[in-house]
């Protein structure tokens, strides 16, 4: 019996080597081409789980491959390390965020390495490092002096909870990212970034970028959201010195609907109502539905009605009710809609409620002119009616342009542009983030930070539970002098996204201090080659990070990138079963046992445990597998080779311990094959009795390539399983000691991206030390034979043994003649075939 491979061993051995002699720290030849891979960097929260595993495999596997292939190989990592989990978790445990996020990053550090990943542990950063959120602060300036940032009041996405601001995109089902609270509407004085300045050059990049996935394009095009519309000027009667209320419309073809005008409550017509105290409990009631889409489409539509009266352009003779209505925000068009219940789910719930007027004016193509909107409005493509001298256009797509030409001809709107994307507010009210880097004199002017007090530190040992913003209550810290004037620090600090819009710039130049990156290091290694992350972060951090890259770029003679990353790859998440104890709370994995196959609370096995659906690891469920416990285990080689096996990398993969314990076998049947192959290599026979291993050998490389460029990585580990079972077989045969050692040794190298502790023992104990990536023979490629399937019909009636590549006129005359498919033929006419290139001829008869 041959010795079994001793993983942990080999795995620490190796471990070792590589991080005394960081034989993977880049060492960079400009002359060399490069590969930039990066994956998005994790949160420091203690642990990793087999999603982070599953992440970094999949870019390591890929740093591999290109450090084969002679690439100069960027393969970091850093840390995304402020934020308000370090925050909260200060709080409870009497902790310093710092030293809870430090201890986190040593722990995950740790666990990282044992994976054996190729990252250049050298060019580390973190976010919440000085060194880090000092050119940060730089980097905020500078676009505060490019007119990108600004500070403006506004409403904002409040989060109850945690007690500070969020952007559009963090709110999710009308709730906060992060606390699951349900999100208020809060007027506060907030640092903007200019991203919509942006909004048409960021829609055209999408249409560059071909390395994406079409999904996160599509996405990403939504949110930005152009649309085409008109600005219409509404003429307004009443008993207020208002004329005329102006709004923007995409639909301006519906306006025979029309039915009621809405407008924001901070519109200006709100100031003659000021002392109004029922409209300022309308007011205060608005508060509670937040700013997002999402929030505003589920939650009830509320309004206060004015005494004013609008006009409708087309029809001077219709005039509909005014009202200040909750769905209406500043923030898009003119802070006014009109609207037009028959045709917008959201105005036909406010008519109901007000009991106003619901007109049909656009029919579905499959009704008639008689069709009306009764249960729910259609917002669907039809047919005008009931519209006047706009009977019978096809809408939206010929309707909208019609009535536009229309109105402008009249003078009473103009056609033009919108988009849904709107400015990043970046303010947060916490302690633990990157400090806005200006300050307020006693007049309130702004002031930046000169660059001889940068960074601007955190404040420590501070009180974390003072109500709000810690920082509010620091005086000490908040007092400044700036060229002899006293003046008072801005006390939020900037979302965490910011930190990550910019992080993949760093690890070009993690060590420079005068700037956030060299420009020559910026020309050789950006954009990244490949980025990979999960598809959650599709909108928010891709979208910002393409922002950044055009604002530090904008009026740069040195630098002009656009697009931080050509290539980018969303993989799918790792899933687990989830469980709940009998009080319904989740339970662990390791807090279960089972018995008679049905599933126990250890700590007391009378408690049944339920057992709910798969889904993707999370410590608020707490179905996550502990990677260090696995690799304890079973080894990283296997890790690597189960969380590769199962799915094609962009689809969820379920854990399984039979899958582990099976990955974990077959990296010992390697080994043992390993020892058979060593073997056959010291009888060093004189001839080969056959080409078959070599033949094998090419064909074997040839579809790990392929599947290695194309992202196919469980298929590399279909392919390994196939050249266990072939190469068994052939080393029985007889073949010299050069052949065997030539090919073995390309079998082994093709090993390194998936198994690579197992790759580099082997390879040692054959006295390799340097290697490449093997090329392949295409002629050697190419199979002798190929048994080519025959349908009739669609129906399979045969295989027919033939050389490759012949062409379809030979085979279908060869077909004729096969004595088992003739039958199928005879008194029939050919009506014409279908032939797949060396795999399927269909006759159709």
């Amino acid at each position: 019996m041959v010795n079994r491979y001793n993983f942990k061993l080999v795995e620490t051995k190796w471990q070792d080597i590589w991080e005394k002699s960081k034989s993977f720290s880049v060492k960079v030849d400009k002359n060399k081409k490069k590969f930039y891979c990066l994956e998005m960097f994790p949160y420091p929260s203690g642990k990793i789980h087999m999603g982070h595993v599953r992440n970094y495999t999949i870019g390591d596997v890929l740093a591999r491959y290109k450090a084969l292939q002679g690439y100069n190989v960027l393969h970091p990592m850093g840390w995304d390390s402020f934020g308000m989990p370090a925050e909260n978790a200060a709080k409870q445990n009497n902790l310093d965020p710092k030293d809870w996020t430090e201890s986190n990053i040593s722990k995950m550090k740790s666990q990282l390495k044992k994976l054996g990943l190729s990252i250049d542990w050298d060019r580390e950063i973190s976010t919440c490092s000085e060194d880090y959120y000092k050119h940060q602060q730089k980097f905020f300036l500078e676009l505060l002096d490019k007119k990108l940032v600004y500070r403006k009041e506004n409403y904002v996405n409040w989060d109850p909870v945690d007690e500070t601001v969020l952007a559009n995109e963090q709110v999710i089902d009308g709730k906060g990212w992060r606390s699951g609270a349900t999100v208020e509407r809060k007027k506060l004085s907030q640092w903007f970034f200019n991203i919509s300045k942006f909004s048409q050059d960021l829609l055209d990049g999408l249409e560059k970028l071909d390395n994406w996935p079409k999904k996160v394009k599509t996405m990403q095009k939504n949110w930005i959201g152009k649309s085409f519309g008109c600005e219409i000027d509404f003429k307004i009667e009443g008993d207020l010195p208002v004329k005329n209320i102006k709004c923007f419309t995409t639909r301006p073809d519906t306006l025979f609907g029309f039915s009621f005008l809405a407008v924001s409550t901070d519109h200006e017509i709100s100031k003659f109502y000021e002392k109004n105290d029922d409209f300022i409990k309308f007011k205060e009631e608005c508060s509670k539905t937040g700013t997002t889409e999402e929030a505003i489409a589920v939650g009830e539509k509320i309004g206060f009605k004015t005494n004013l009266k609008a006009i409708n352009p087309l029809n001077p003779e219709q005039k509909v009710p005014v009202y200040f209505a909750n769905f209406v925000l500043m923030d898009y068009g003119f802070g006014a809609v009109f609207g037009c219940p028959g045709h917008d789910q959201r105005d036909f719930d406010f008519a109901k409620k007000y009991d106003l007027d619901i007109k049909t004016v656009v029919r579905p193509h499959d009704k008639e002119d008689d069709y009306k909107v009764i249960t729910e409005a259609y917002p669907g493509e039809g047919i005008l009616i009931n519209s006047d001298f706009l009977n019978g256009i096809e809408a939206p797509n010929k309707s909208v342009l019609k009535t536009i030409e229309i109105l402008e001809e009249k003078n009473l709107g103009s056609k033009t542009v919108n988009f849904r994307l709107k400015d990043w507010g970046v303010s947060r009210q916490r302690y633990w983030g990157c400090p806005i880097p200006v300050a307020y004199d006693e007049n309130g002017e702004i002031h930046k930070i000169p660059d001889s007090m940068l960074p601007v530190k955190l404040p420590q040992n501070i009180n974390l539970n003072a109500k709000g913003n810690p920082l509010d209550h620091q005086k000490d810290w908040k007092e400044i002098i700036i060229d002899g004037k006293k003046m008072m620090r801005e006390t939020d600090t900037l979302d965490t996204f910011v930190c990550s819009s910019w992080y993949f710039l760093r690890f070009c130049s993690p060590k420079e201090n005068d700037y956030g990156f060299k420009e020559d290091d910026i020309k050789y290694w950006m954009p990244v080659d490949q980025y990979i992350g999960g598809v959650e972060h599709a909108i928010l951090h891709l979208l910002y990070s393409r922002f950044f890259m055009r604002a530090i770029s904008k009026d740069n003679n040195k630098i002009n990138i656009k697009e931080p990353f050509d290539g980018l790859f969303t993989q799918g998440m790792v899933c687990h079963e989830t469980y709940k104890d009998p009080d319904n709370n989740w339970v662990s994995p390791e807090e279960i046992e089972t018995i008679d196959g049905k599933k126990y609370l250890k700590t007391d096995n009378t408690k049944p445990v339920k057992v709910g659906a798969s889904e993707s690891m999370s410590k608020s469920k707490k179905n996550t597998i502990d990677p260090e416990n696995i690799i304890a285990i079973y080894g990283a080689d296997a890790a690597r080779l189960f969380i590769l096996s199962d799915s094609p990398p962009e689809k969820d993969v379920q854990w399984s311990e039979e899958g582990i314990s099976s990955s974990f076998k077959f990296v010992q049947k390697l080994w043992n094959l390993n020892e058979k192959m060593m073997e056959q290599i010291n009888k060093n026979y004189k001839e080969d009795t056959d080409e078959e291993l070599t033949k094998y050998t090419n064909k074997y490389l040839k579809k790990v390539t392929k599947n290695l460029e194309n992202f196919s990585y469980n298929k590399i580990v279909a392919n390994l399983h196939e050249m266990y079972t072939h190469v068994a077989k052939l080393i029985n045969n007889d073949y010299k000691q050069e052949t065997l050692r030539e090919n073995y040794q390309k079998i082994l190298i093709s090993m390194q991206p998936v198994l690579p502790h197992f790759s580099n023992e082997c390879l040692e104990l054959m006295g390799i030390k340097n290697f490449k990536w093997p090329d392949y023979d295409e002629k050697l490629t190419k199979e002798d034979k190929i048994n080519l399937v025959i349908q009739i019909n669609g129906k399979k009636r045969g295989l027919i043994p033939l050389d490759p590549d012949k062409t379809e006129e030979e085979i279908l005359d060869i077909t004729k003649k096969d004595k088992q498919i003739v039958k199928y033929l005879q008194e029939n006419q050919i009506k014409k075939s279908i032939y797949i290139k060396n795999k399927l001829l269909n006759i159709i008869i």
